[in-house]
Parts: C-alpha cells; structure tokens; sequence
C-alpha cells in the first residue's frame, strides 16, 4: 500500500474519532437531496437505499401520505414533504446506530473533510482528497512531536513543566497509535480485497 494512501486513511480514522459530523441531516444532505429527486420522480425506491430493510415499509407509508397530500396545495406540500424528510432522516440515522435531533440547515459548515469525500465521489476522483488527508496527518504528526522536543527538557523538581510534558508525549503517543492502528487495518482490509 502506497503511503499517501495509508495516511489518507489514517487521517480519515483520527477525524471520526473525534466529533464527527454528520451531513446526513441536512436539508441540502445526500437524504434529503435523494428524497426531493424521489417525491419528484414519484419513485419510493431512490431513497430506500438510505434506510435498513426492517425501516423499508415505514418509508414507504410516509412516501404515499406524502404524495397524496402535497398535491392539495403549495402549504400542503411543504408539510408534506418535511414530514417526509424528517421521517427519512429519522431512520436513516437510526440504522447508523445515531440520534435523530432533527433537520439542520443547509449550508452549514461541515468542515473541510466532508466536501472534501462528497466531491472525490462526485468527480470519480480521490486525489484532492488523498492530498488534503495526507497533509493533515503529516501536520498533525509534526505538530505533535514538535510540542514533546520542546517540552523534554524539563527540570526534574519543575513538575508542571513535567506535566506539560507528559501531556504533551501522550497526545503524540495517541496520534502516533491512532496512525498506525489505521495503517494495519487499511492494510488488512487490502489483503482482503484481492
């Protein structure tokens, strides 16, 4: 395995392992977007790839009430299609094993990552994405090891310098462990796939 790819996925697996963002909820989101081509198409099926097969006839009752009631009028129709929106997002986010704290705003900011995947999917490309995760992890590293050379040569009675130290050599420890777990698994997931 190449090693920009390897810290393309290690960079990838730090980042969900803080708070990740989900895009997933928004009303300019991928099941948002799927459900405004499928209430527009009159095509149920367009949005129950987002759901578990157990959540397919909820979805499917939400989508005939839906269709049959934003037809009655404009007011109607929003209704109904935020009902719908909302009931799709709702189970879409429960099969990822995620709350549901309701529809955000488009346009919100998610961060430099997630337009980032969605454009390397859009373009059929990951090479901005692969470049983008590479330098954050190399940034990441660097930053890291720098802080525990410059916080190493602490006087053995200065304990809050000691401190600050350990501090310091743990978080690098941490995102060192993190790279490595990833570069394992990237690894063995590519065993696999031959």
């Amino acid at each position: 395995m190449k090693l920009p790819t390897i810290l393309a996925a290690t960079a990838f697996t730090i980042l969900l392992s803080g708070p990740a963002r989900a895009h997933c909820d928004g009303l300019d989101g991928p099941v948002v977007s799927a459900a405004r081509q499928a209430l527009a198409q009159g095509n149920v099926s367009r949005v129950l790839i987002w759901v578990q097969a157990p959540d397919e006839a909820e979805v499917r009752n939400a989508f005939a009430k839906t269709m049959a009631v934003r037809t009655l009028n404009p007011e109607a129709r929003g209704l109904a299609d935020q009902y719908f929106f909302e009931t799709l997002v709702r189970l879409h986010r429960a099969g990822e094993g995620a709350a549901y704290t309701g529809l955000k705003a488009a346009g919100r900011d998610l961060g430099a990552a997630i337009p980032a995947a969605d454009k390397a999917v859009a373009i059929g490309s990951d090479g901005a994405l692969v470049k983008m995760l590479t330098e954050a992890s190399i940034e990441g590293l660097h930053q890291r090891f720098q802080k525990v050379m410059a916080t190493k040569n602490f006087k053995p009675e200065d304990v809050q310098a000691g401190r600050e130290h350990v501090k310091a050599y743990v978080e690098f420890v941490h995102y060192v462990e993190g790279l490595h777990m990833a570069t394992r698994r990237a690894g063995h997931e590519e065993e696999h796939s031959h």
